[in-house]
């Protein structure tokens, strides 16, 4: 029989663990010294906003801290004037969490944590003081009083205590994306690859999810401990500038395929100016700038014009020209992305080590330019009102002395867990911790509370229960269980001492009613908010589709045109997971239809930046063709297959442009653009366009 081996947790969780303690019994002593009647709330809350980062922790303490005012503000204002009547006043909470709640999904990034907070702790604060209205100011002082109590305390253990900074993880972050977009486009470069695809798809994944990480965790860089604070604005703008890239790359992946297609195999000229991009990236450093960066530069993209013009008075194959117009143009700017990149990372670099960033005010789309749903989060923000309704038309009709709680958990509940797609088996989940805590929160409730005689001796008796869990907090995978036992049972068991009930009969009821709430949480999300990783991608699929009728709309504003790139990066982001876990495939959303749609928006805003005067409105009526073609897809009608008098009129527009004089820039652009919606929306068609047109080009180069 093998016999169980203790838990073996490294120096690093060993350490969070014991910061976590001495925060948590500074919080409690200094709530103790001060004559606050409720410091256990205090000892709570430093573990709360604990992190392994200090970063993290601090800009959580500044968010609970505003949160829980005005969450307080609130309940100040609502509970005095609503008080003899409890079904307004039910109502007129829930709507005040269901709608902090739909603020909060609205704002991904962890200044959504304010609203949230704001939401639940009025009712934490309101609910259980509706029968006793007039101590309703004094219990929200007390609140307010202990959570800054605790949170200052967290602060300044995990900001001064060994701090871990943010800059590794966020250097690291940085440097994984830029090497695994270096090695996606030196496997595109590469003509002889064995499995090209499979690379590229891997390769892909990597850049998708190494931005979304650095994304969230970029938001909490302006409270770090260190220098990197400075740098926030110049990794935001490199964030932008590597999320710009990935249309980039994808369109030289199509180009190359299409002249593949076109010419049987990749011409040897283009050949060479893969190989010598190839080599340019080699001989990057992206944390050294080279002292002939800019010549090395200048001499690439001179080269790269040189092959685009190549041929362009040839009078056969049109199309290959074009394709190689388009190639060209795309190539340019994959090198300059590439370069700007660099040149901020080196920025960064120089931030960190105390010189001043010029890049830092440089202007950047942030998180306002990520996906949002307002159907979801109207649907969350509903489902928190209904179970809030529901958990307190049972505790008025049935006096139960737990009503407060049930309903308190619920709201808890209900918006902790309502990012997700289906909330239901995360609630269940934590409930099963809590429910695990119960047999623990006896122990010291009937055999070690009770003999508890002194401040040191309270803490050595929860010290082992602490740094235990602490040391599981550490860990991504099982952090939710440690909070479950932690915050669900041992410290709730622990603030009842607060108010002087420690018996048996009031702890059982109390578990109850947590219960009850955290179950009806779950119900309502089951029956109200959650849906399936299909339904989900469907619903990012159509987002797309209605962004890019918007895009084809005339007057698009530049920032518009601008946020897309990182709006539409970060939905492939979310789709990715989703596809994986609905087993790699679902009826009708894939990976490659949202990257095809990516490369659409970037042709869609390129031509819409283009200020080309072209008669009759020739690109107008092309981009009003679109985007009523993608209103109708988005709206789910049946009728959204492609209709060929699209592609008849895409080929026209593209002879007119291929026409004009190709010392004009904008041109050429108009030119690539055109090439891109026609492959992307056609990529199956073939080459249509006609001999009068070709010599026509020849002529006019």
């Amino acid at each position: 029989m093998k016999l169980p081996t203790l838990p073996r947790f490294t120096r690093a969780e060993m350490l969070f663990s014991a910061k976590c303690l001495a925060s948590a019994v500074l919080s409690l002593y200094v709530a103790s010294r001060l004559g606050l009647s409720r410091p256990f709330w205090a000892m709570m809350t430093s573990y709360v906003v604990a992190s392994p980062l200090a970063g993290t922790v601090r800009s959580k303490a500044v968010y609970r801290v505003l949160g829980t005012i005005v969450g307080c503000t609130a309940t100040l204002l609502i509970l005095p004037s609503l008080a003899n009547t409890p079904e307004l006043l039910t109502l007129a909470l829930a709507l005040w969490v269901g709608g902090c709640l739909y603020i909060s999904l609205l704002d991904r990034s962890p200044a959504s944590y304010v609203f949230m907070l704001a939401g639940y702790t009025a009712a934490m604060i309101g609910f259980p003081n509706v029968e006793a209205p007039q101590t309703l100011f004094d219990n929200a002082t007390l609140r307010v009083e202990e959570i800054i109590v605790g949170i200052l305390c967290a602060t300044l253990v995990h900001s001064i205590v060994f701090p871990k900074g943010l800059a590794p993880a966020v250097l690291g972050l940085l440097d994984g994306a830029m090497k695994h977009t270096r090695h996606w486009i030196q496997d595109l470069l590469v003509t002889d690859a064995p499995d090209p695809k499979s690379a590229l798809a891997s390769d892909r994944s990597k850049v998708a999810g190494d931005i979304t990480q650095l994304r969230l965790l970029s938001t909490h860089i302006p409270f770090d401990t260190t220098n990197l604070r400075w740098t926030a604005g110049a990794v935001s703008t490199m964030q932008d500038h590597i999320a710009s890239l990935m249309p980039t790359v994808s369109a030289v992946e199509d180009r190359l395929v299409a002249l593949e297609q076109a010419e049987g195999a990749l011409a040897p000229d283009v050949v060479a100016m893969l190989a010598r991009i190839r080599d340019w990236l080699d001989a990057q450093d992206f944390q050294r700038l080279a002292p002939d960066r800019a010549r090395q530069l200048a001499d690439l993209r001179a080269e790269i014009h040189g092959f685009a013009m190549q041929r362009w008075s040839e009078q056969s194959n049109h199309w290959s020209r074009l394709l190689r117009v388009a190639l060209a143009t795309r190539l340019t700017e994959l090198v300059d992305a590439w370069d700007a990149c660099v040149r901020l990372r080196h920025d960064i670099d120089a931030g960190i080590g105390g010189a001043p960033v010029a890049s830092r005010r440089l202007g950047n789309l942030s998180h306002r330019a990520l996906h949002l749903d307002h159907g979801m989060a109207a649907l969350s923000s509903f489902a928190a009102v209904l179970a809030i309704c529901l958990c307190s038309a049972f505790w008025i009709l049935t006096g139960w002395p737990a009503g407060s709680a049930a309903t308190m958990m619920a709201a808890v509940f209900c918006c902790f867990f309502a990012t997700m797609d289906n909330p239901v088996p995360a609630i269940r989940s934590f409930l099963k911790y809590v429910l695990c805590s119960m047999p623990l929160s006896v122990f010291y409730v009937l055999v070690l509370l009770p003999n508890v005689q002194d401040f040191g001796m309270l803490i050595a008796v929860c010290a082992p229960v602490c740094l235990v869990l602490g040391c599981y907090m550490a860990r991504p995978q099982n952090m939710m269980a440690a909070m479950g036992i932690l915050l669900g049972g041992f410290f709730g068991t622990l603030a009842m001492y607060d108010t002087g009930a420690v018996d048996l009969i009031t702890f059982v009821n109390s578990m109850i009613g947590q219960i009850v709430g955290i179950v009806t949480a779950a119900v309502v999300t089951a029956l109200v908010r959650s849906v399936g990783v299909a339904w989900a991608a469907r619903r990012i699929q159509r987002a797309n589709w209605r962004e890019l009728a918007e895009l084809a709309q005339p007057g698009a504003s530049a920032r518009q045109l601008d946020a897309y790139a990182v709006r539409m990066l970060d939905r492939i982001g979310l789709l990715a997971p989703r596809i994986a876990q609905a087993g790699g495939q679902i009826d009708g959303v894939a990976k490659d239809q949202a990257l095809r749609d990516l490369r659409v928006g970037a042709d869609l805003a390129s031509l819409q930046r283009q200020n080309i005067p072209m008669e009759s409105a020739r690109v107008a009526g092309l981009l009003r063709d679109i985007g009523q073609f993608f209103e109708r897809r988005s709206a789910g009608l049946s009728d959204t297959e492609l209709p060929p008098a699209l592609l008849t009129h895409i080929d026209q527009v593209l002879d007119y442009a291929a026409t004009r004089p190709e010392s004009q820039p904008q041109w050429r652009a108009a030119v690539t653009a055109l090439v891109g919606l026609r492959r992307n929306l056609f990529p199956a068609a073939p080459a249509a366009l006609t001999s009068t047109s070709a010599a026509q080009a020849a002529s006019a180069s």
